[in-house]
């Protein structure tokens, strides 16, 4: 009796999940564990079954629409076989052969659509050595799944801490800061209010004309075409230490967060400037996903599918700001703290808004007045009208395991979108990996990593050299 309640469990699909898999939109997140040790004793199939499965009901099942119904999730059973891919490399081949065909086979799966009429994932097990590990698997799940929150909780899940598996994972600290504005004065409070107002109604109205009506200029990032969903793709990425982004942080009062993404504007202007040096000072901004939970770290899988008691449920909770990119200038490339700076202020006033719920809030009316098709549809518009899409997660400061097999690393991306850049950004391990997805023969991917070290250090190295003139 209780398989039979089990196969017949329905629940609608979010208009988010229904944006995300539409004929405008169809967005997949790609997850990379990357292994110390080799994994062709890894029991797969079992752990899919055991493990993997029964972590979401969505796992196991389909997106379907009866005549002029909603969406709904369907639950269907699932071919394990039918979603593990092992694929067949050549014998015998050198290091570098399996790392440009690991790469290679990465970058052609994440844009290869999922067949509707199966659960909406896959897991690529890769038996073969890399530059960077002894094996790798990689996740392949629809967007309307979930979103990156709710995915990276169903894979932490999977997961142990290597050192003592009967340990938690534990997470830098999510929680943000307390506003300035709770421990000043009346007027002070007064101001911040005031200030806060105003930011919204500028922001909020940026937002609504950069979505509809004000496109970013064409650069070496951005092409203005109408869309790169099928174009071809290169995903590589880049490391960064956490201890000296932390470093950076605390000597400039600002926050790792404006480290990060002033290293990554930094980098993506100095990429643009060396193709094209025109493009300094061109209008040119970053389309920012940003999760609306209001959480402070990771949940376990019962709570989140648990909506009545969950603060952050399962599900795709996000929304966006646009964020320009600021230009870079004489004194900028001479001084590249500036761009720290600049990047910490636009962060700040980012802050004192309301845009983000205001953003969330509008694309629920006008899924209910015009249909949440012409929602995807405004979505694509938005994103083919921004110059890249950045996102970040945070994970695990252990090392992690799967089935006592150590994880070395991890990354993810976005794919199956109309843009040419993606940024996305990971920390583990006291490491941090910007991975980047750029649209092959457009984007040169070797010489936008090679800017985004060098944007790095030169910030790092400016910092450090504060100590000397201070001194």
């Amino acid at each position: 009796m209780e398989h039979e309640k089990e196969e017949h469990f329905e629940e609608p699909v979010s208009p988010m999940g229904q944006y995300f898999n539409s004929t405008s939109l169809c967005l997949y997140i790609i997850a990379v564990l990357e292994f110390e040790v080799a994994i062709d004793d890894l029991q797969a199939l079992a752990l899919l079954k055991d493990v993997f499965l029964p972590i979401s009901p969505r796992f196991s099942s389909i997106m379907v629409q009866e005549k002029r119904e909603k969406k709904r999730w369907k639950k269907v059973d699932v071919n394990l076989k039918d979603h593990m891919k092992t694929p067949i490399f050549s014998k015998g081949k050198s290091l570098e052969f399996y790392d440009k065909s690991f790469h290679d086979y990465l970058s052609t799966i994440a844009i290869e659509p999922l067949p509707q009429e199966k659960p909406l994932w896959e897991i690529h097990i890769i038996n073969y050595p890399t530059k960077t590990s002894l094996g790798n698997i990689i996740f392949k799940l629809h967007h309307a799944l979930g979103d990156g929150y709710s995915l990276m909780g169903a894979l932490l899940s999977c997961l142990q801490r290597a050192d003592n598996p009967s340990l938690p994972l534990s997470f830098p600290s999510l929680k943000p800061s307390k506003s300035k504005a709770s421990n000043t004065s009346f007027w002070r409070k007064i101001s911040w209010t005031m200030s806060s107002v105003f930011n919204t109604a500028s922001d909020f109205g940026w937002s609504v004309l950069k979505s509809s009506f004000i496109e970013d200029d064409k650069t070496p990032i951005r092409s203005g075409g109408e869309g790169a969903d099928f174009q071809p793709i290169c995903i590589s990425t880049i490391e960064f230490s956490t201890d000296h982004i932390k470093d950076i942080k605390s000597k400039l009062g600002v926050t790792i967060n404006d480290v990060v993404t002033g290293i990554v504007f930094y980098g993506t202007r100095l990429y643009m400037q060396e193709k094209d040096s025109k493009s300094n000072t061109s209008n040119s901004t970053a389309l920012v996903l940003m999760n609306t939970r209001n959480i402070e770290g990771y949940q376990s899988i019962d709570d989140m599918l648990n909506t009545k008691k969950s603060n952050g449920p399962w599900g795709n909770r996000i929304s966006f700001l646009h964020v320009p990119i600021p230009k870079l200038n004489e004194t900028r490339i001479s001084n590249p703290l500036e761009f720290i700076h600049e990047t910490h202020n636009i962060i700040n006033r980012k802050k004192q808004s309301l845009a983000l719920a205001l953003t969330g809030t509008l694309l629920d009316i006008e899924g209910k007045f015009r249909g949440l098709e012409a929602v995807a549809k405004h979505l694509r518009k938005t994103v083919i009208m921004s110059s890249t899409v950045v996102t970040n997660l945070v994970g695990p400061v252990q090392q992690m395991s799967l089935a006592k097999h150590p994880i070395k690393g991890l990354y993810f991306t976005l794919a199956g979108g109309p843009e040419s850049l993606v940024i996305s950004i990971i920390s583990y391990m006291g490491m941090l990996r910007v991975t980047l997805k750029t649209e092959r023969d457009f984007i040169d991917e070797q010489r936008l990593k090679t800017c985004m070290q060098s944007a790095f250090e030169m910030i790092f190295k400016a910092t450090m050299e504060l100590d000397f003139e201070t001194n």
